[in-house]
């Protein structure tokens, strides 16, 4: 049998990178799979390719900046599927200015909403039936900036990803008695599309030696398939090599739009 046969799936930020990678993997192993974005196309050819193949998988649109709309994901879920095992937060958002002295209040907002709100709305929507069953899995992936925050990742970035990080672990103090566990997985340098997004996009050359998002989805895959029993509260993954990241700090720290 599938190590999740017959259980279901949330994985935000499904349209790409890890989330999509980490979609097929759980879907591979026998999950009922929603899989959450904002933008409907990737998130439906994701899921495409999961039934082509014999898996079982919904693309669901949501905006997880308006906290009424992460909640409502798992309001979907239960609709389509009846109940939710496994929450993965996986869905990301980093300013294009890193730098405190030049983010805008917009530009924090909107990191924190993504990587804070959402998660907080969207879990705390999927709680009521885990604890009802004494059965319930959310993983969370945080950065690398939550624990070595820096200009790289940018101010807002560091702070919304070491409080997503801290929220984890408060649900497993909170939550571990009622049958949940939280795991959050802490990746350095990923090669993912959230790179476009950096004041100075690394080249061909400086991707080369970052982790891939496999490597992270595997990650994902490992906490969401050990027996209920045991619980990785937090794993942090790094690329092997580190790389001379000079040119592109110099480059964060400018103002730029």
């Amino acid at each position: 049998m599938s190590l999740l046969s017959k259980k279901t799936t949330i994985v935000t930020g499904a349209g790409s990178g890890i989330g999509e990678k980490t979609a097929e993997m759980l879907a591979a192993e026998g999950a009922n799979v929603v899989l959450v974005g904002r933008r409907l196309e990737p998130l439906q050819e994701v899921a495409d390719r999961i039934t082509a193949s014999g898996g079982a998988a919904i693309a669901h649109s949501a905006d997880l900046t308006v906290g009424d709309q992460a909640a409502g994901v798992a309001a979907f879920t239960l609709e389509a599927y009846g109940q939710i095992d496994v929450l993965v937060n996986n869905a990301g958002f980093s300013s294009k200015v890193r730098s405190v002295r030049y983010v805008r209040p917009v530009e924090w907002d909107a990191v924190f909403k993504v990587n804070m709100e959402g998660v907080y709305r969207l879990t705390q929507a999927c709680l009521p039936g885990m604890i009802d069953r004494g059965d319930g899995t959310i993983i969370t992936t945080s950065s690398m900036s939550a624990l070595r925050p820096g200009i790289l990742g940018g101010s807002p970035y560091s702070a919304a990803k070491a409080a997503v990080r801290a929220f984890s672990h408060g649900l497993n103090s909170e939550l571990r008695g009622e049958g949940i566990r939280a795991t959050v997985i802490v990746p350095g340098e990923v090669d993912t599309p959230i790179l476009q997004g950096r004041p100075s996009v690394p080249d061909a050359d400086a991707r080369q030696t970052m982790m891939q998002p496999e490597d992270v989805a595997r990650c994902i895959h490992l906490a969401a398939t050990l027996p209920q029993r045991t619980v990785i509260e937090e794993l942090v993954v790094m690329p092997s090599i580190l790389r001379d990241m000079a040119a592109e700090i110099a480059v964060a720290m400018t103002k730029t739009t």
